[in-house]
């Protein structure tokens, strides 16, 4: 195995001082070591940054200033990465056990893909024991993404050059940012990906992607956009219909 392969972990924070505990220790128990963690914090006003500086300074990096939202600071976060993979782990998530960073790298060694993905569980947002929703992906296939299928982001793992080739988060998508950098790379540019059927990432349920109906119908719309399927009938109900049954299936089946 390549041991030189190098994690950068971006996590941006904005008063996390909650949840940024369990974030922190999940990617310290790491059996897989040579990472780095670089946090872009948006001028927390709690605890957020005294917690994180209580951790091994020679691993973890601070930027603290005001950005334009989650995918600003992610794109911040990617600029200063020494790594040569890098996983975009936000600050209400957490590594799901201590091998996902070793499963990640034996991939990317065992493979030659620029990318790895897995699968990811959704947990009550006061209750991380408590399992709402369970994301498994599978192998990418050309024009899945306008059968409503995409890769669940917080387990998707890049090279960094490929940011540098293809381009970062468009900040102005808003919350649509991940999906559009993900179509991006995997539909238009074909890069070469390797999916795992392993969990890599639990996410409190109710983040700012999901946290009320009105952010779910606005990042729909948006996608739709990105998709160019707004004046195309056939192709929209598709995307909607395969989208939903997505969706459904995801509170219906359980890991394991």
């Amino acid at each position: 195995m390549n041991n030189k392969l190098k994690i950068s972990i971006i996590t941006p924070t904005n008063n996390s001082a909650i949840t940024i505990s369990e974030n922190l220790n999940s990617i310290f128990k790491q059996s897989y070591t040579n990472w780095e963690l670089i946090i872009v914090d948006n001028l927390s006003t709690d605890r957020t940054l005294s917690i994180i500086k209580k951790k091994n300074k020679k691993k973890v990096k601070i930027l603290s200033e005001k950005d334009k939202g989650i995918y600003d600071a992610i794109n911040k976060g990617i600029k200063l990465a020494s790594g040569d993979i890098i996983s975009i782990l936000h600050s209400d998530d957490f590594y799901y056990n201590s091998s996902v960073l070793l499963n990640v790298v034996n991939t990317f060694n065992q493979s030659k893909v620029d990318s790895v993905y897995g699968n990811l569980i959704y947990v009550k947002k006061h209750n991380i024991n408590k399992i709402l929703r369970f994301w498994r992906s599978r192998q990418f296939e050309k024009g899945d993404f306008y059968k409503g299928w995409s890769p669940a982001h917080p387990s998707f793992f890049v090279k960094k050059i490929l940011y540098k080739k293809i381009g970062l988060y468009k900040i102005n998508l808003g919350n649509s940012s991940d999906f559009e950098l993900m179509y991006r790379y995997l539909e238009k540019h074909n890069i070469k990906s390797k999916y795992i059927n392993k969990t890599f990432v639990t996410m409190r349920y109710g983040g700012s992607s999901n946290k009320s109906l009105f952010n779910i119908f606005n990042q729909n719309l948006t996608i739709i956009n990105i998709l160019n399927i707004k004046y195309k009938p056939i192709k929209l109900i598709t995307f909607m219909y395969a989208k939903i049954v997505n969706r459904l299936m995801q509170f219906i089946k359980r890991p394991g």
